[in-house]
């Protein structure tokens, strides 16, 4: 075998939108359902590991083998997904050989080195970077099934309790074996459509350079990054004191029932004297250098309340693994065209600046929950957290 076309269904009770493959594939309820393959341009063959069938020993070498080439589309999800599959039918992966002492951490998931990513591919050729898309605009013959999003929110996803369905929280095929089967034919669909793709841009192959590249976002992706979590859990419950305290004394000023309603703060300017069609960022920077010292304090409460200081850390927890560390931060070629990276969840790459002269202390004081000494010493809470989220080298 030289080559393996990979297309994946799975289930997870951890939301990957809003919490990465990483810590999508490490929670207790990760499964994967459906393995949809091709060995060397072969028809598709889909394994229902869902029912009880395994996958043939030959593809769980192949996917060790640094020899065999593997493709998928968005490769990083499937390549997570399976090093976990992996571990636990106990597989030991192999660590990277590069000599960093973060390689032992890389053992927790399958060597990028022979994977190879259909989106990055689409991505050179400036074509979308959805499947449907790419699909789309190359005519393939062989497309993907538009009903894939009911059957992906039917079965890999947990479902709300109700009278009708047992109170149950999870679909199984057994409960719609119609449904299960057309998501076995939408798994063999999505892995034709990949090496549709494979096969119309073979003229137009990616440079090896590219791909060394991925390797090492791929890499980088696996070790992630380390977080404090004692702070960000600290983090997170003084800005909630910090915003209750704030919208207290909005209300004692203004006397309106929600302070953080765009509209009624308007109103409320409005009858003191200040029209203004916006409370946007820049906006009320520009009203704060005018207005009277009364709507000015008001106007800086509101801008403090407006500050979204804690959503990196809220995007921490949900992301971090159990190790303590956050991974797939950046995205490869995710802006196409120019081929530059995107940033993912944390977004590592639009952190605020640091201002604070004494940045460790204030981490500290934060660290220890002593809310009132923060208050005291850096006066803006929400602005103070906001710095903290500056990477170390760590």
């Amino acid at each position: 075998m030289q080559t393996l076309s990979i297309d994946i269904e799975t289930y997870s009770d951890v939301n990957l939108s809003k919490c990465g493959v990483y810590k999508y594939a490490e929670s207790p309820d990760f499964e994967i359902l459906l393995f949809g393959y091709s060995a060397d341009g072969s028809d598709v063959t889909v394994i229902d590991l869902a029912q009880g069938e395994h996958l043939p020993q030959e593809i769980i070498e192949a996917l060790t083998d640094d020899a065999v080439i593997k493709w998928a589309f968005n490769a990083n999800f499937e390549r997570v997904c399976l090093s976990r599959y992996l571990r636990y039918l106990g597989v030991s992966l192999d660590p990277f050989h590069d000599n960093h002492p973060l390689s032992t951490e890389c053992a927790r998931f399958l060597n990028p080195e022979s994977w190879r990513c259909s989106v990055v591919w689409a991505a050179t050729m400036g074509l979308p970077l959805s499947l449907e898309g790419v699909g789309a605009v190359l005519g393939l013959e062989k497309q993907k099934l538009t009903e894939g999003k009911d059957l992906i929110k039917y079965f890999s996803v947990p479902c709300a309790p109700t009278k009708a369905n047992g109170g149950r929280t999870r679909n199984h095929p057994f409960h719609a074996p119609d449904k299960w089967e057309a998501y076995k034919k939408y798994n063999i669909r999505d892995a034709e459509t990949e090496i549709g793709i494979k096969d119309r841009l073979a003229k137009f192959p990616v440079p090896e350079e590219v791909w060394d590249e991925y390797h090492i976002d791929q890499e980088i992706n696996d070790r992630g990054v380390r977080l404090d979590m004692d702070l960000v859990k600290e983090a997170i419950e003084m800005d909630s004191r910090s915003q209750s305290e704030l919208t207290a004394t909005m209300k004692d000023m203004t006397a309106l029932d929600n302070p953080n309603s765009v509209q009624q703060m308007k109103q409320w300017l409005s009858d003191n004297g200040l029209e203004t069609d916006s409370l946007g960022k820049k906006v009320l920077a520009e009203l704060i250098k005018t207005a009277p010292l009364e709507l000015q304090t008001v106007l800086e409460l509101r801008q403090q309340l407006a500050k979204s200081s804690v959503k990196k850390y809220q995007t921490m927890e949900r992301a971090v693994c159990d190790d303590g560390r956050a991974r797939g931060m950046f995205a490869f070629y995710g802006a196409n065209r120019t081929g530059r990276w995107a940033g993912r969840l944390i977004q590592l790459q639009n952190l605020p600046q640091n201002h604070l002269p004494d940045l460790a202390d204030a981490r500290a004081l934060v660290k220890s929950g002593d809310f009132d000494a923060v208050k005291l010493l850096y006066e803006d809470v929400p602005d103070t957290l906001s710095q903290f989220n500056k990477s170390s080298p760590e």
